[in-house]
């Protein structure tokens, strides 16, 4: 079984990722879900986005470093949304990572230097997400996949954001469905 680190969303580490995470354990992984919000959740994605502005980018990944530093090496790292991050900056850059599962988001891998060999990544998205496509995660997932030499982008119907996280009104069961279908399969080879 795997050892993963989840990261939360923009919104924080809201009962719906708990639950994804949750998921996961029932499968027999071992996840950890650091909260790098400090306990503060938001009802709004508008809301959260400025609780992490007002934190800044940098530091909010500095706490993933931090949260991350007593765990071993061998970790899958998953990211939703802002989570991703975290989740590909540690993919990339902290040795031994075992893969990376990146959910509602995607980062250019130049961000972080390059995309190592031996590292295996999934991207989830739904296929008419505005924020995923407009701002150029999907670019950057899709470059991804060309430049690993173990990726696929998944795209499932709909138009959600946030569709993983049952907690929230963007939750889209289907989709969430998917997309732990596909992160148990993966976690299964890990």
């Amino acid at each position: 079984m795997a050892e993963v680190v989840l990261f939360h969303h923009a919104q924080g580490l809201t009962s719906g990722v708990i639950g994804f995470a949750e998921e996961l354990r029932g499968a027999g992984h071992t996840v950890h879900t650091p909260d790098l919000y400090d306990g503060h959740t938001f009802d709004t994605l508008e809301a959260g986005l400025a609780y992490s502005e007002q934190i800044g980018h940098e530091a909010i990944v500095d706490r993933g470093g931090r949260a991350v530093a007593d765990l071993p090496a061998e970790v899958v790292y998953i990211g939703i949304s802002l989570g991703v991050l975290n989740a590909q900056k540690l993919a990339q850059t902290r040795p031994g990572a075992h893969g990376a599962v990146l959910v509602s988001g995607c980062v250019p891998a130049a961000y972080f230097g390059h995309w190592p060999a031996e590292v295996p990544v999934r991207i989830h998205a739904t296929d008419k997400d505005h924020i995923f496509h407009a701002e150029g995660d999907a670019d950057a997932a899709r470059a991804l996949v060309a430049e690993a030499a173990d990726a696929e982008l998944y795209l499932y119907p709909g138009d959600r954001h946030l569709f993983a996280d049952r907690s929230l009104p963007s939750y889209d069961e289907e989709a969430a469905e998917q997309l732990l279908r596909h992160t148990l399969t993966f976690l299964r080879s890990r």
